[in-house]
Parts: structure tokens; sequence; C-alpha cells
């Protein structure tokens, strides 16, 4: 199961100790302007030791394509791309060869498979999502021609939340701090806190908000292939996800019907819009032309630079500690990871509404 999507789909490759990451892409228009300046933006958001908030790992991240691409454009072949890895220091790993990280993958691979690369998590490693990276940059470029942009940033870290709604910030703030969040004074609260863990040893968590904007109607396919479904399965793919909400989410059980439904109103143009978006652009699992608002929770990273209880691969119990360079909190660089994953998602059911009109 290393590949996602239906007509627009991306495979993955790659371990984080070994010699590259990368993909494949297929499905990708063709004709579409290829902005390379863009895509390694999008990599540098990223890449660790980009902040002294993020794991000191130092990598450059450097995209190489391999095919796909003719004259800075798309070609509609399979797009073939890699990033070398070029900074593992894989003997940090080497005292948990034959130990299970608490709420790591470590005992599920080994259960599953036999045997587990234990060099940073292999397969398992948030470095993974590099390539998704990559393929949702190649997706925003082509839903950029359609009117569609995509923006995540930091809503919450640990106890700290940014108040208000989306619409009351210029989210183009968020680039402008390290934690991504586009209330200043929030954000600098939020590095304290995340540097205050950092110093512990120990690990926090948060959420990211996520919105899309340009969704035209009638993106979703009935029954199971609903537009948020899919939203939610794209996310929930995402290591250390573990929640996902759309619109008012499960704050909405507290209002009645009444409260929450969003009215059919005229949009002085000879069409049809809500006064509200309760449902966060999305409706029966189709998308209604409002802004697309979602939510995803990130637990603490399991990784802890501090002694923990665990047990051997033989059962036998005995104290962990974790070397090796690590996050603290995942969401400033998780953030790109959110964007990716939902252009992915909103181009392949672009193209999938196509295929639904003869």
């Amino acid at each position: 199961m290393n590949t996602f999507g239906n007509l627009f789909r991306v495979t993955t490759f790659g371990e984080s100790h070994g010699p590259a990451v990368g993909g494949v892409i297929d499905g990708m228009p063709a004709g579409v302007d290829v902005d390379l300046s863009f895509i390694q933006h999008q990599l540098d958001r990223r890449r660790p030791g980009q902040s002294r908030l993020t794991t000191a790992r130092k990598e450059v991240d450097q995209v190489e394509l391999l095919s796909g691409v003719f004259e800075g454009k798309t070609t509609g072949c399979p797009i073939g791309f890699m990033v070398r890895n070029t900074n593992q220091h894989s003997s940090d790993y080497e005292n948990i060869r034959n130990l299970y990280r608490p709420s790591h993958a470590d005992f599920t691979y080994s259960m599953k498979y036999g045997l587990r690369d234990h060099r940073g998590g292999g397969r398992s490693s948030a470095r993974e999502t590099i390539s998704r990276v990559v393929a949702g940059a190649f997706a925003m470029l082509a839903l950029r021609a359609q009117g569609i942009s995509i923006t995540a940033f930091t809503q919450q870290v640990g106890s700290i939340v940014m108040p208000g709604n989306y619409t009351d910030y210029d989210l183009a703030v968020a680039e402008q701090n390290d934690v991504r969040c586009p209330d200043s004074g929030v954000a600098a609260r939020m590095a304290q806190l995340i540097m205050e863990v950092k110093a512990d040893g120990d690990t926090i968590g948060g959420v990211i908000g996520c919105v899309v904007k340009g969704c035209p109607v009638g993106l979703g396919e009935p029954a199971f292939g609903k537009l948020h479904a899919a939203l939610g399965s794209a996310m929930l793919s995402i290591n250390a996800v573990k929640g996902f909400e759309y619109g008012m989410g499960f704050a909405g059980v507290c209002q009645r019907g009444s409260e929450q439904n969003d009215i059919f109103v005229p949009d002085g143009h000879g069409g049809i819009t809500t006064r509200t978006n309760r449902s966060g652009g999305i409706q029966g699992g189709i998308s209604n032309g409002q802004d697309i608002f979602f939510r995803v929770a990130f637990k603490p990273v399991a990784t802890l630079l501090m002694p923990q209880e665990t047990v051997d691969k033989d059962g036998h119990s005995t104290m962990l500690i974790c070397r090796g360079r690590h996050d603290a909190c995942v969401l400033p660089r998780a953030v790109p990871v959110v964007e990716a994953m939902a252009a992915i998602t909103v181009l392949d059911y672009l193209l999938l509404s196509r295929t639904a009109v003869l």
C-alpha cells in the first residue's frame, strides 16, 4: 500500500537512512508549466534543520526529476523523482536495534514483517513525507491553473490555541514565523512552549488547520468516495496524525440543527451561495463551492530524549535512552505535508469529476 490516489496517483519509496527517498507520479495532466523553484520551496519548508524548533539533522533535500518533464512542461507521462539522503547518523540508533520505542512503529513492524529497519524508523520515518511534498507541489501547480489554492497553518500547540476563525487572519503571515501560525503573538508563545519541551527532552502535539479556496461545486463521489472521507484518509496517512475533522467538526454536536444549518441565499450574480460555512465547504460528501476547511490533530512525537521503560525483542524489561536528532514538535514541518496531501486529493477528485460528464 505505497500508492495513493485514483487518477492522480503517487507511489513512494525509500527509507530514512537509505540512499534516497522518492516516488513516481502518474496521472499528472500534460502541458502544466513546471516551476522547479516552487517545488524546491515546498521541500525547504518541510526539511529538517530549518529553525531552532526543529530537528538538527541537516539535509539539503534537493529534488532530482528523472522523467515526465520536457522543456519545462509536464508530458503526461509518469514523473519519476528522488531526493538523496546525505546526513544520516545511523549509529545513533544502534542501541535500539533490539528494543521497542513506546508508541512507535517498531513493535508493529516487527510483528507484521518479522524484521525492521531500526535506523530512524526506516519506512515508518516521517522522512517518507518528502515524496508526498513533491507530488503535492506538482498537484498545486495543476490546481493553480484552475484557480484553486491550499493553505495550511499551525492552529494549536499543546494547550495554546489561536483564537477566532481562520477568516479573521491573513494566513500568509504564518510564513513569517518558525511555528507557521498566522497570529504572531500566539506564535511566540507556541515557540516558547516548544523550546521548553525540547529542553526537557520531551515532545508536544497540536492541530494544523487547512483551507482550500476556489474549489468548484461537485467534487466528491457517492457513497464511498465522499470528498471529506478522501481528505480524512489522506490526512490520517501522515505520520503522528490522530484525528481529522472538517467544518464545525466535533464542536457542532453542542448545537441544534437550527443553529448549524447553512442557509442558501442568492449570491448576487445569478447564482447560489450560503450565508455561513459551518459545513466546511462539503455537503453530502460533495464540495459546495465554499471554502473547504478542516483540522488535523498531531500527537506528540513518540521518540523522546529522556529515559523510558520498555522491553527488548525477547520481552525482557529494560530502560530505553534514545539518541539522535528529533523534533520536539512536528507541526511546523508538517504544515507543507498537510497542504501536499490536500492538493493530491483535490486534484485527484477534480480529474474524477471530469470523467462523470459525457
